[in-house]
């Protein structure tokens, strides 16, 4: 592997690679042999929360999950998150569905559908929240 890095990239220094490391040198020697030298972008990882206003426990969870995407120095980083908040009385529909329910947090699937997550505990930490987020995406 070393070889073939330093065959495609001459002026890189020798690294050692662990193995999940391993695999992505894998991946971009591949694409760098197909002549498509960028890596592999991610999928995108978005959340919708349902939620409208006055509720306090919408505000608290908004404030949580802000929270919990700026936190850095973690290994369940939200950096890449796209948060996208849907005012429940916006639309008749979502107010039908979620009236009763805000706030509601949902996993978009890349198809545009949505994945309604378990409701999470005003009283969890932001620390808590940030890794339970983060779990959803690495199912």
């Amino acid at each position: 592997m070393a070889a073939a890095l330093s065959a495609l990239l001459p002026h890189a220094a020798a690294v050692r690679l662990a193995p999940r490391g391993r695999a992505v040198a894998a991946r971009l020697l591949c694409a760098a042999a197909a002549g498509d030298a960028s890596p592999p972008s991610p999928a995108p990882r978005r959340l919708a929360l349902y939620t409208k206003p006055g509720c306090c426990l919408c505000d608290g969870l908004k404030e949580k999950l802000h929270a919990a995407v700026l936190l850095a120095g973690t290994p369940y980083s939200l950096a890449s998150l796209e948060l996208q908040e849907r005012d429940i009385t916006t639309d008749p529909e979502w107010e039908r569905l979620y009236q009763y329910e805000i706030p509601v947090l949902a996993k978009v699937l890349p198809d545009g559908t949505e994945e309604i997550l378990p409701r999470l505990s005003p009283r969890l930490s932001v620390e808590l929240i940030q890794k339970k987020v983060a779990s959803v995406f690495d199912q």
